[in-house]
């Protein structure tokens, strides 16, 4: 008995694809590997840095929502743009859809009032810029993709890196939710902004300072988005390059200082952010953390899922 292959939709609701003919790599790529692709993205109608006005990333965004041969919609890239669409965006029917939606960076301001109107799961996962157009794709980032998508459950470890300090030693549960650190804290105070009770977490950044970093974490714990919860749980933040003003202050101090003084755990050493080999988490899930000092694990269960 044959089966339909499984539909993926590109859309661009934030930023312009740097390198169309990288773009259409990517398309047969994965038509090559037997996905029905339908890439709604159109190179020729960019506007500035976007992937398009907001009015034709908007109808990228439902075009691919609507489309009954898609099963995954997959963000061309992030960047900028998707603040500009939520309040156009009609979540219920995003969520209506049945669509697994994945992307992160900019995504995450997707992800969030997705979860929050709806209880919708998505995924912080590869978009087509640049983890489907690279010469050689990484094989972990792929791997922990699909097998996220399949569940139904999904497992994701992670080593604390080589001189820095060690994790707490922690066994907690709660939903994940998190992503893009300035993305969640640009939602602070809106009508998007969510942080589940109990729940775990998770946090990325690219070329942020470690004092930016700090900041933005401080943000959220006065605005109480940290009251309750039972982990922070921090990805890739590099990109970044210190100065002599910096006069030992770096990213391990900064660290040291969150811990002093945050009253939840703070962990490193998650695989995810702007990085190659990236873990993918599903947004909204059950998740079990445990850690030692040199490494955690994160399992999630109870999400949507092919």
């Amino acid at each position: 008995m044959s089966t339909s292959p499984i539909g993926i939709a590109i859309a661009a609701p934030s930023g312009r694809a740097l390198d169309n003919e990288a773009v259409q790599r990517g398309v047969r790529r994965l038509e090559q590997q037997g996905y029905l692709v339908h890439n709604y993205y159109d190179d020729d109608r960019q506007y500035q840095r976007f992937g398009g006005t907001d009015e034709w990333r908007l109808a990228q965004l439902n075009a691919a929502a609507a489309d009954p041969a898609v099963q995954v919609v997959m963000a061309l890239r992030g960047s900028y743009g998707m603040s500009r669409l939520l309040p156009r965006i009609d979540f219920q029917q995003m969520a209506a859809s049945g669509k697994l939606f994945v992307g992160y960076s900019d995504f995450t301001a997707f992800q969030m009032p997705l979860f929050k109107l709806t209880g919708r799961t998505s995924f912080g996962g590869p978009m087509i810029c640049d983890d489907f157009i690279r010469d050689a794709p990484v094989a972990y980032t792929m791997e922990q993709f699909w097998r996220c998508l399949r569940g139904p459950a999904h497992t994701v470890r992670g080593a604390v890196a080589d001189g820095a300090s060690d994790n707490p030693v922690v066994d907690v549960g709660g939903t994940l939710w998190g992503g893009n650190l300035a993305m969640i804290v640009s939602l602070l105070g809106t009508p998007y902004f969510h942080a589940p009770a109990g729940g775990i977490c998770f946090l990325e950044d690219i070329s942020e300072h470690p004092y930016r970093v700090e900041r933005m974490v401080l943000q959220l714990f006065y605005a109480g988005a940290l009251d309750g919860q039972q982990a922070l749980v921090l990805g890739d933040f590099s990109g970044y390059k210190l100065s002599p003003i910096d006069n030992g202050y770096d990213f391990e101090a900064m660290l040291a200082y969150l811990r002093a003084t945050l009253p939840i755990p703070v962990l490193t050493g998650l695989p995810f952010g702007h990085i190659k080999e990236r873990a993918t988490l599903p947004y909204g899930g059950a998740a079990r953390l445990r850690s030692t000092a040199r490494g955690l694990e994160l399992t999630v269960s109870d999400y949507l899922t092919l």
